[in-house]
């Protein structure tokens, strides 16, 4: 009697635990807005300082050496003028520099006084002059990149960019598609915006800047260093046009890196100025993360971090209040059930479909995507998608129902299968997600209708329409797309933590469908003394689905899989030492290590982490990064091996993994040539 007390205690607990560990993320903000937008010259150039900003050292002691350098704080418009004649006169990297430095300084000076025009001029005068110190061939042999100088214009450039961007975005002109007129030194400047990259002018309906933002609610942020703006778009809606658009979730943010530059092309005159023609470019830093000007690959500066934080903050898609809907109350989340992408559909890389666990949502992969996406190696091969689906029904329910949801995926993306990409997907799923995701290489054959009935299926006296969504759930053969499938934390066994107790609790909170309830109650009705077993009819609750008893499970470990696919297995287990610990088998404290092992995988590791956050551990994220660099090295391999046999069917090249838009372009329209 005291054992089964203990018991029940110990059991309690842990689902006080749990309860904990899972609720800990439904308040997470993962963004501050700050006080001042970031900015590296704050210091070099004074920018908070209460008299004001003001020119570096190094460009005092020039202005100094032209006998330019003022008394006063102020620096008067002559100055700058006489650096200019002094600069047309006999050009220099130094003066050039100066300029772009004394024109932000004064930029940021007449901003601070509310002459916003003038602002802008300067501004533009300094981004101009930034550009000319870093790309112009006149300088190519004085230019050093170990001179801090460099840097520094670098910097200057960006700053003064950002800030004309500023103005400009408030004025409701920072659209791409729109061209809109600057003048700067005698000059006028048509700037055209142009979106580079795989979303279209009209894609994109906002602007945010990211230097505006602080993360707060992801461990990393990931930072490229380079030229340019680093800004978050928000996706307009829904796209016609775009047979992907109907993958991409409400409020979708995304990050973008705006660059500023001259066009080649023929110069012209209107009046007495002359018109020189720019493109304020918009460029997807996770299509590449190069742009070539003046003959060089320069890398964007980019931020993929706080896009991502700015979308899980959208209040129209906060996802951690759907993780409890989903478990308590699925109905009210099924029209949210489905694959979103994360960001631009690419046919060129291959996809990672990542699938949640029990009483959660794709906001527990933030931090695994988080920090993939950092590494170029990453990035440059594969693009993120995401499975939704409603926790609280039995899990080869769900499995069935994303088994359809890809196929329908596939169709309407690559509806003639040219992509081969497409083909080498690879699927990660965590805890109850793991036995779905396992579940879509599966071939059942009659093993999991034997668990129902020892007679034919065809005996089965039901309707129609229940005759198919039985059969979807009892019969189906591998997806032959998924390449590769990783575990984590996965009750490949069953979890103890689904007992007696906590079953019980599932039924009294879980509330399925009454139609999914009323269609098996009616089959078993129809069908006396047909059923051996009646569990994958019965078994209301996702709860229920994971008991140790479940006859589910040992059939899909024993099931036939395809050859095709590589499995890895990544397992958590707390030390003995903590609560949790303590209070549970030896495991993550809600799935046993006995349950959670598998022999026929690729690999497997143990990471000292609890079933919450097994998936989010440093190890877990270098594992994944470990397999996925596998993988593709085994694709492209494979890919070599096919060429050197004699062609049957017409497959698309696989493209480098940087390339450029306009290569994107006509690849596709090479494809669709007869």
């Amino acid at each position: 009697m005291m054992n089964q007390t203990a018991c029940r205690w110990s059991m309690g607990l842990q689902l006080l635990l749990l309860v904990i560990l899972a609720s800990g993320c439904s308040s997470t903000s993962y963004l501050s807005v700050r006080k001042t937008p970031r900015n590296p010259l704050e210091g070099p150039l004074n920018l908070l300082s209460q008299s004001g900003p003001s020119p570096s050292h190094r460009t005092e002691q020039l202005l100094q050496r032209y006998d330019l350098s003022s008394k006063s704080r102020e620096i008067p418009t002559r100055t700058l003028e006489s650096l200019q004649q002094e600069n047309r006169d006999d050009p220099s990297l130094e003066k050039t520099y100066a300029i772009a430095e004394l024109a932000y300084v004064m930029g940021k000076r007449s901003q601070m006084s509310g002459n916003t025009s003038r602002a802008l001029k300067l501004y533009t005068e300094a981004v101009a002059q930034s550009y000319l110190y870093l790309f112009s061939p006149r300088f190519e042999m004085a230019r050093s990149y170990y001179d801090p100088q460099f840097r520094m214009a670098c910097d200057l450039y960006n700053a003064s960019l950002e800030d004309l961007l500023r103005i400009i975005n408030t004025q409701g002109q920072l659209r791409p598609g729109e061209t809109y007129t600057m003048e700067h030194d005698g000059h006028r400047l048509d700037v055209q915006v142009v979106m580079r990259g795989l979303w279209g002018n009209q894609a994109l309906e906002r602007f945010e800047f990211v230097s505006d933002y602080h993360v707060r609610g992801l461990q990393h942020r990931h930072v490229n260093y380079g030229l340019g703006v680093p800004l978050i778009a928000i996706r307009r809606g829904d796209d016609d046009q775009d047979p992907a658009s109907r993958f991409y979730p409400r409020g979708m943010s995304v990050p973008v890196t705006a660059i500023l530059r001259a066009v080649e092309r023929p110069s012209a005159h209107a009046g007495d100025q002359h018109v020189i023609v720019c493109a304020l470019e918009l460029q997807d830093p996770l299509a590449s993360n190069v742009v070539e000007i003046n003959g060089r690959f320069v890398p964007l500066e980019s931020d993929l971090t706080t896009p991502l934080g700015f979308y899980l903050d959208n209040p129209e898609f906060r996802l951690s209040n759907i993780a409890t809907a989903g478990l308590l109350d699925p109905n009210r989340t099924s029209h949210l059930r489905g694959l979103y992408m994360l960001e631009a559909f690419d046919p060129r890389k291959i996809p990672v479909l990542m699938v949640h666990g029990l009483w959660s949502s794709p906001e527990t992969w933030s931090e695994m995507i988080n920090d993939l996406r950092a590494l170029p190696e990453i990035r440059d091969r594969y693009q993120f998608w995401t499975y939704m689906y409603p926790t609280g029904q039995p899990f080869w329910i769900t499995a069935a129902q994303m088994r359809e949801d890809l196929l329908q995926t596939r169709s309407i993306i690559d509806p003639n299968h040219r992509w081969e990409s497409l083909d080498q997907m690879v699927l990660i799923g965590h805890s109850m997600g793991g036995l779905v995701s396992r579940m879509q290489t599966l071939d059942s054959g009659h093993d999991f209708w034997h668990i129902l009935s020892d007679r034919s299926f065809d005996e089965l006296n039901a309707e129609e329409e229940m005759r198919q969504r039985l059969a979807s759930t009892i019969f189906f053969q591998p997806n032959p797309s998924i390449r590769r499938v990783v575990t984590i934390g996965t009750p490949h066994r069953g979890s103890r933590f689904a007992n007696d107790y906590t079953r019980w609790l599932g039924r009294k909170l879980i509330t399925l469908p009454a139609t999914m309830l009323q269609v098996k109650t009616r089959i078993i009705r129809d069908n006396p003394d047909f059923f051996l077993n009646t569990d994958l009819l019965t078994v209301t609750t996702s709860i229920d689905s994971l008991s140790p008893e479940s006859p589910v499970l040992p059939v899909m470990l024993s099931a036939r899989r395809s050859s095709a696919v590589k499995y890895h297995n990544i397992v958590g287990e707390v030390s003995r030492k903590t609560l949790l610990g303590r209070v549970s088998e030896r495991g993550d404290g809600v799935v046993a290590l006995e349950s959670a092992r598998m022999d026929d995988v690729e690999s497997e590791i143990v990471v000292d982490a609890d079933h919450v956050n097994v998936h989010q551990h440093p190890r877990s994220i270098l594992e994944v990064r470990r397999i996925l660099l596998e993988h593709s090295a085994e694709m492209y391999a494979e890919f070599n091996r096919r060429m050197t046999l004699p062609v049957t069917h017409a497959h698309p090249l696989p493209l480098p993994p940087v390339i450029n838009a306009d290569d994107l372009n006509v690849m596709q329209h090479v494809l669709r040539e007869p």
